[in-house]
């Protein structure tokens, strides 16, 4: 998945990053509001996460703003505030969660895992395509004939697919969710993640198909 940290201390935004993508994800960083602007503006995320005191301005009113604009992107927000009146105020103003500074790693990994969950409508980590059972919390695959542990990037390509049954991905989109813009990548990359799932889901009755000349689709049989 892709995600959009917004936070100045470069310290707390350098560790955040680390652990995250250590979990598969791609994470951009954007140190103040009119930075997080420019990429909201060109890129697509799958999750924000955004500080509150920012060098140009509040993080309150980018959240504002980008709700005004009808944008669904989930957004979990880091706040060194921790009364009940401002937790309840960024709620409010359309935030799908919070976490009060300092921060705990594995309970941040815990609240993006939820607040995906949510956004596609599942309730627990589980989830059914077919005789196919992906666990996303532990990235594995649950086959007939056996279990399958996908690498990071392997899973959160699945992920993306699992995600959208029967959507249509191009090769751009897709290098757009699983790589960050420091990464010297090329759409041949794909093609060798979408190869390694492909021969992991031999058994089961899920696809990747090639649609020509347009990209991939996962299928169910």
């Amino acid at each position: 998945m892709r995600f959009l940290l917004i936070e100045d201390n470069a310290q707390l935004a350098e560790a955040v990053i680390d652990r995250l993508m250590l979990d598969g994800h791609v994470v951009d960083h954007a140190p103040d509001i009119q930075t997080a602007k420019d990429f909201t503006a060109t890129t697509s995320y799958d999750l924000i996460l955004l500080d509150i005191m920012l060098p140009d301005g509040d993080g309150r009113t980018f959240l504002a703003q980008h709700r005004q604009q009808q944008e669904s992107t989930p957004v979990i927000v880091l706040t060194a505030r921790s009364e009940v009146a401002d937790r309840v105020g960024l709620l409010d103003l359309g935030a799908d969660d919070y976490m009060v500074k300092p921060i705990d790693f594995s309970e941040l990994e815990a609240r993006c895992r939820a607040v995906m969950r949510r956004r596609g409508g599942a309730a627990q980590n589980l989830l059914s395509l077919g005789n196919l059972h992906f666990d996303s919390h532990s990235g594995t695959l649950k086959l007939p004939d056996q279990d399958v542990q996908l690498r990071p990037r392997e899973l959160r390509l699945f992920e993306v697919f699992a995600n959208a049954p029967g959507q249509v991905f191009s090769k751009s989109m897709l290098v757009d969710r699983l790589f960050s813009y420091d990464e010297d990548v090329t759409e041949n990359a794909i093609e060798v993640y979408i190869g390694r799932l492909r021969r992991h889901l031999e058994s089961s009755s899920v696809k990747i198909t090639t649609i020509r000349g347009l990209g991939y689709k996962l299928d169910i049989t």
